[in-house]
């Protein structure tokens, strides 16, 4: 969603001739784009833990 909205601010930024606008809007897709690797670093881990519980339950 983050990303979307991202693109929609760069996108009028470019019509308008808004340089912050636009630039505000590639930060937007930058912090999504940047979440979303903190997500998946953080279900990575995740897994690890619950595949050496499982382990240890053997």
């Amino acid at each position: 969603m983050d990303k979307l909205k991202g693109k929609g601010k760069e996108a009028v930024g470019k019509l308008t001739g808004d340089r912050r606008k636009e630039s505000e809007g590639k930060a937007d897709q930058a912090k999504a784009t940047a979440k979303d690797k903190v997500d998946e670093v953080g279900d990575r881990a995740k897994g690890v833990t619950d595949s050496l519980r499982n382990d240890n339950d053997k």
